[in-house]
Order: C-alpha cells, then structure tokens, then sequence
C-alpha cells in the first residue's frame, strides 16, 4: 500500500473508537517501537520508544494506504466511489451543483466537499487565490525504499549540515519509508517535472552523509516520489453556496503538528453531524463552521522556531540538536514527564465537543452529496 505514516490521536481517536475500527487501524500500525536520533556513524544519540511520555510515535501510527483500506472496505457497500476522475469545472443553482468531470461526463448533486488535499483543483474551482497558501520554508520527499540489514523497528532520525533531515522509518509491509526534507526560501520547487525533482532532491542530498548514498540511489530508481513545499491553508471562507472544503484543502496544518489526519477525521464527522442536524444546508455550514474553526486555529499555531530549530546548517548546530534530544530523552526527564503524560495525551480530545448526532438525529431530507478526494 503506498503513501507515509499517519497518526490518528485524540477528537480523532475518539471518532474511529465511535465508528468501531479503532482496533482494525491498531492492528494494521506500522510496527514503529519509537524514535532514534542518530549522527553520521549511525551512533545513537537519543531514544523514544512509544510507550513514553515524550514519543514521537503513536500506537495508532498507520500508512495512508492501509487506513484509506480500512475506511473503504467499512463503506464501500453504501458509498459510490467514482475512480480515475477529477472536477474540470464547478456550475451552482439555488437547488444543486452541477458538475463536469475530467472524461468529459457531468453530473448534478445536492451539495459538493472536496476533500483533494492541501493542492486542491476543486478549491481552486470555487474559491480562486482567495485562499492562502501559506509556505512555511521547508520541503520534504517522501518514498517508499527496500528494507536493509539496518534496518530495524526503529524510525531513525538523522540531522545533516546544511539545515537538511534525513528519516527512516519501518513499515508493517516488508519495505521502509524514507523522507528527506531541507529549509528553502523557494514556494514554487513542487512545480519542477518528476525528473528535475529527483536531479534537485539528489543534490540537495550531496555531502549530507549517513544514508546519503542509499536514499539518492533509490531516488533515481523511484517513480513513486512524493515532493512538495510544506504549507498552511488559511481559508477566509470553507463554504460557497452548495459547495465547500474540509480537510487539508481547507486547512491543512502540515505534517510538521502531526494532526492532519485527525483535523480530517474531526471535520468530516463535524459536518456529516451538523447536516444531519439542519434542514438548511446553510445552517449546516454556519454550525460547523463555529465548532471548527477555533480547533483549526489552535492546531495550525505551529511552536516558536518550527522548522528551523529542527533543521541547523551548521556543525554546532546539528550538535546542539542532538544533545537537546538526549537530555529530552533522558532518564529524568521520562519520569518527569510521566507524571503528566496520559493528560497530555488526551489533551487534544478535550479541545473540541463532539456532539452525539447520532442519539439527536433527525428525519431529514434525503441529500445527494459529492465528497471528492483525489
């Protein structure tokens, strides 16, 4: 299955449990036992398992592709899944949305979302450049390479000179994950062909040591490299008549606050909950639109120095990293932090209301709706 690992935690956690595939998504984690900083030698220099207060990994860390299994197999039977499509063009009336696909073909709906991530052709359909597309400096490849000897249940994290990271992480699939990301002033890198990204990616690696020589290598081989400038979504509006946004094409976090996915689980739910609420579509929207946005906001503040502490460009720098991550991982400091941690871990949860709708619904109108993801 292809695509990186997501985490589902919090609001998030609590919506699969309610939609009872929390243990299918358990069963199918990455098998990830925590994060290991490492310098040029290999040499480790701070560990998190995952049972830590301070991890970096989740229980409930996952592939892209194995939750995206999980969520069609439970929905395929009530949900018609429109493949190898995409929206040229967006028409409303008062009463529908008249769509054209890319083949050609059109149809009309009640009520449209897209759901096409942070790159999204359908927002760009409804909302032009009105909303932000907000580049915080930091790009980052990811892609899918052979397991090595080396390798272990491990993710291992590795700081090179020149503000560059490089990550490998275990996969529940016989493979590993790597993704390398480095700081630029440059918005407009994701807009190069595949093959000038991998010539760009492979010099960008030039000097960075470790697993320098590996990840250019499987670059060249490669023709699933995902490349992209990390940015924020800052939308003034999610809805336009009959059509909206939720998720990244609305407001995606980065991957950087590790909440994509539950910001996705929590708007999805949010608005299936408020539709089921109102006769008025417009009414729907409103209500998620104030139970939404101050969590939004809130998981969009990315901390102080974010990504720039992370990602050094010189030698004192780099060591300066990995000795705040042996003190973050250190005996002392785990049991500071124990004290607090199944509170901080539950903290998102307490962030956001979520609504029973289920024991509050009510006979509404029957509504055709087009939840487009890419």
């Amino acid at each position: 299955m292809g695509g990186q690992n997501l985490d589902v935690r919090g609001a998030g956690r609590a919506i699969v449990k309610m939609m009872k595939i929390e243990e299918e998504i358990l069963d199918a984690n990455t098998g990830e036992i925590g994060l290991q900083f490492v310098n040029s030698n290999n040499q480790i220099k701070a560990t998190f398992p995952s049972d830590g207060a301070g991890s970096f990994t989740s229980e409930a860390e996952i592939l892209r592709g194995d939750l995206v299994k999980i969520l069609y197999n439970h929905t395929k039977d009530d949900v018609d899944y429109i493949f190898g499509k995409y929206i040229t063009a967006i028409d409303q009336d008062d009463d529908h949305v008249n769509i054209t696909f890319s083949d050609g073909k059109k149809a009309v709906y009640d009520l449209l979302i897209a759901a096409d991530g942070v790159r999204s052709s359908t927002r760009t359909l409804l909302f032009g450049d009105e909303p932000e597309v907000k580049f915080i400096g930091l790009y980052n490849a990811w892609y899918t390479i052979p397991k090595k000897e080396t390798d272990t249940q491990w993710a291992r994290w590795y700081t090179a000179l020149g503000s560059r990271v490089m990550l490998i992480r275990p996969d529940n699939h016989g493979t590993v994950r790597a993704s390398f990301s480095f700081l630029s002033d440059d918005p407009d890198m994701q807009k190069l062909s595949l093959g000038e990204q991998k010539k760009l990616l492979k010099a960008k690696l030039n000097g960075a040591g470790w697993e320098e020589e590996r990840l250019k290598e499987e670059i060249q081989k490669n023709d699933d490299v995902y490349f992209d400038g990390l940015s924020q979504i800052k939308a003034p509006r999610w809805f336009k008549g009959r059509a909206g946004m939720i998720g990244d094409a609305a407001y995606c976090p980065t991957p950087l606050t590790g909440m994509g996915t539950t910001l996705a689980i929590v708007g999805a739910y949010l608005l299936a909950g408020e539709l089921s609420q109102h006769i008025k579509h417009t009414d729907a929207f409103l209500a998620y639109e104030k139970r939404m946005r101050p969590f939004v906001k809130k998981v969009q503040s990315l901390p102080p120095g974010v990504p720039w502490l992370a990602h050094p460009k010189t030698k004192f720098g780099v060591a300066i990293v990995n000795a705040v991550a042996g003190i973050l991982a250190s005996s002392i400091i785990g049991k500071i932090s124990k004290l607090f941690g199944d509170k901080a871990k539950d903290a998102t949860n307490d962030e956001i209301d979520l609504p029973d709708y289920k024991s509050a619904l009510k006979e509404m109108p029957n509504r055709q709706l087009l939840f487009f993801q890419a």
